[in-house]
């Protein structure tokens, strides 16, 4: 496969550093995000192990209208995987060798040919020890690169931010939220805010709202399905008469997935939204917070509306901003 985009930012690495007389050391990761560079031996490559590697790599992101490979895939073989390639951002290599493991295992480095890098190593004794551990652990790899590029994305924005989102959450809401700095459009209704960069191509939305915590089974699927539903009607209403933006349970699956944030739950939900009496639509994602502190819900959502285009890399940035919410009582929540 090859990815032009990836090898014009190669070459644009290159001159600089030729200008500049650089040594590689220290050099900054190049690539775009998602991109990916594949090393492992021609003969593996092109066989069932190779396969399992591009299964994982360009596996389906859940949760989107239409199906989008997870990542972006350049291979090159280990002869070829030299200079200018290693200082892509991420990086799988494969390694099989009966003398050097006893088991399939994934393991990673960070920085090690350039600062803000990953290498991803697939190391087994063999292709079918490989391949049994890359079915067994479903999306392994990509799942893992994407952890990586959201964290990457969220740290981006604790400097580089939205002042319009960041002070009318923080005024509204005593709550901390940092979202690209393109979110500028507006609008403020009572427990309910939304913000977006309103582009024609690509648009990126998040609003905010909050509710009291009175229900134990407020953390469910449908509880917050008829929340969601509830408060987008009376606040997100279409171009035309009656139309407004609803949860697309007919066609769709929500999914609703527990983790851990600032050592704290954090539920996060997936589906896909459409307008009521309208033809626009798209992926959201939201993280849903409890504030112990003020016995609360604190619920922010990002959702895309491009249509005709990929919508991968669009929801997964406001997803990534999604995960600089700040609330009473974390880490790095100031008052």
């Amino acid at each position: 496969m090859k990815a032009y985009n990836l090898i014009g930012s190669l070459f644009i690495l290159f001159v600089a550093l030729t200008s500049c007389n650089s040594s590689p050391v220290g050099v900054k990761a190049t690539g775009l995000a998602y991109e990916v560079v594949v090393s492992m031996d021609a003969n593996y490559w092109e066989s069932d192990l190779g396969q399992a590697v591009k299964d994982d790599l360009l596996s389906s992101v859940p949760a989107l209208p239409q199906a989008e490979p997870s990542t972006r895939i350049t291979y090159a073989t280990p002869k070829d995987f030299n200079g200018l390639l290693t200082y892509v951002r991420n990086i799988v290599i494969v390694r099989i060798n009966p003398s050097m493991y006893t088991k399939a295992a994934l393991t990673y480095e960070y920085d090690r040919w350039s600062n803000g890098q990953v290498v991803i190593y697939l190391n087994a004794p063999d292709t079918d020890m490989a391949i049994t551990y890359l079915k067994e652990n479903e999306r392994v790899m990509a799942d893992f690169i994407e952890d990586v590029e959201k964290k990457r994305a969220a740290d981006y924005f604790e400097s580089n931010y939205s002042l319009v989102v960041h002070d009318n959450v923080k005024n509204k809401f005593n709550a901390v939220l940092k979202v690209p700095s393109e979110m500028t459009s507006s609008k403020d209704e009572t427990g309910f805010f939304w913000a977006s960069n309103n582009a024609n191509t690509g648009r990126i939305d998040v609003v905010v709202y909050d509710f009291p915590y009175t229900d134990s089974n407020t953390f469910t699927v449908d509880y917050l399905v008829a929340k969601r539903d509830s408060v987008m009607k009376n606040n997100m209403p279409g171009s035309f008469p009656n139309s407004y933006m609803t949860t697309d349970t007919k066609y769709a699956t929500v999914s609703y997935t527990p983790i851990t944030l600032n050592g704290k739950y954090c539920g996060v939900m997936r589906g896909l939204w459409r307008m009521q009496g309208d033809m626009m639509g798209g992926p959201f994602v939201s993280h849903v917070r409890l504030d112990e502190i003020n016995n609360r819900v604190v619920v922010v959502e990002g959702f895309v509306y491009a249509p005709e285009t990929e919508k991968r890399n669009f929801i997964r940035r406001i997803e990534a901003a999604l995960y600089t919410l700040r609330i009473p009582g974390d880490d790095g929540f100031t008052n």
